[in-house]
């Protein structure tokens, strides 16, 4: 009987769990650890704070992964052990002969201070309702969204938000001036400048303010004190930095860097049997950006790891590597989205494009989450 350790909940643990299963025996154990009880697509909360899709349509109970002979462990994990391939959750050791790691990224207010007195955190899935109730309850005004300086999940998020809100505003006919501010020259660069015009073009045709080369230092009542100027808003929406959770870092899997460090193309950590998928792990391409967090990568890294995992407990060579390839959705309104898509890992540099706002990028990013609910998640 083999037995695998999935730590993490999210996006990568429940395809990798589920991945496994498919492949592995039926005497052998899979066991997956999180947290929480429930799983939904990240990209949901945007839906959830704007009214027009409750979160809840899109949540399902892990337990419900018991269907694939998959065992559901709630709890916290206190502890990683990379060399024993083994986690302490809740004062119990559980020990495997192959551990993915997939607990991703962690979101820190301290980052953007002041945000949580006096903004709305885009990323804290416990207060869509207060954000709901702030956004039906705001007259007008100027709206600042403010991304950090340190990576966070789903890079194009900030600007989708601004492009729905615009709509969203405007269907209640209230008066909103819209002002995006990031650290970096350009708004989402790894598209490339192409990309980037093309989705400024898009922000300032909805009258979308774009700031770049804004670095915040703090948040404070109707002001942001930015390195090189201070502005003024009546609302302000912040993106907390995120960093790798505390566990893997006392791990020693990071290796004494930021996040988890892993083979591009394999998803192994330094440790025999251990893997590192998703928004946990930092893989830089080769024009020197990070590949991006999201879903799609993290599902990607997951079918990887449990590929190389199953062949390794056959006695096999493992041969499967990760391509490089993926995509995520921005959503424009009007029932619209773009799609970013191509080989984040080619090179001399990445090849990737921002497909031109289309109804069929919508319906392929609400199939993404259908097909997989369904997949996943037979109850």
């Amino acid at each position: 009987m083999a037995r695998v350790l999935v730590l993490g909940g999210g996006f990568g643990g429940v395809a990798a769990a589920f991945s496994l299963s498919k492949q592995l025996t039926k005497e052998d154990r899979i066991t997956l650890v999180d947290r929480q009880d429930f799983f939904y697509f990240g990209f949901r909360k945007t839906w959830a704070f704007l009214r027009s899709s409750p979160i809840g349509e899109g949540m399902r109970p892990l337990k419900s992964l018991a269907a694939h002979g998959i065992e559901v462990r709630r709890g916290r994990i206190e502890s990683i052990d990379p060399g024993s391939r083994s986690a302490v959750v809740d004062g119990e050791r559980l020990d495997s002969d192959a551990m993915i790691v997939a607990l991703g990224a962690q979101w820190k207010p301290e980052t953007m201070p002041g945000l949580a007195e006096y903004g709305l955190n885009f990323y804290d899935g416990l207060s869509l309702d207060h954000t709901a109730y702030e956004l039906a309850e705001f007259k007008g005004g100027r709206v600042a969204i403010v991304i950090p300086s340190q990576p966070y999940p789903c890079g194009p998020a900030p600007y989708e938000a601004a492009l729905l809100l615009r709509e969203y505003f405007a269907a209640k006919s209230v008066e909103a001036e819209i002002h995006v501010y990031s650290p970096k020259p350009m708004s989402l660069p790894v598209v490339g400048e192409s990309g980037c015009s093309v989705l400024e073009g898009s922000l300032s045709e909805a009258a979308i303010v774009f700031h770049p080369m804004h670095t915040v230092e703090r948040i404070e009542e109707h002001k942001v004190r930015f390195e090189t100027t201070v502005e003024p808003y009546d609302l302000l929406i912040g993106i907390p930095g995120h960093v790798c959770p505390q566990v893997v870092i006392d791990s020693g899997l990071t290796d004494g860097g930021a996040w988890a460090k892993v083979d591009p193309r394999t998803l192994e950590t330094d440790y025999e049997g251990v893997y590192a998928i998703g928004d946990v792990v930092s893989i830089t391409l080769a024009d020197g950006k990070p590949l991006p967090k999201a879903g799609v990568f993290a599902e990607a890294h997951a079918k990887v790891a449990a590929d190389r995992i199953v062949a390794r407990l056959r006695g096999e060579t493992p041969t499967a590597t990760y391509d490089g390839t993926g995509y995520c959705f921005l959503e424009v309104g009007d029932g619209k989205a773009m799609l970013v898509h191509g080989n984040f890992l080619a090179e001399p540099r990445p090849d990737v494009q921002l497909a031109e706002p289309a109804a069929k990028h919508l319906e392929a990013k609400m199939e993404l989450e259908r097909s997989r609910l369904l997949e996943w998640f037979p109850d």
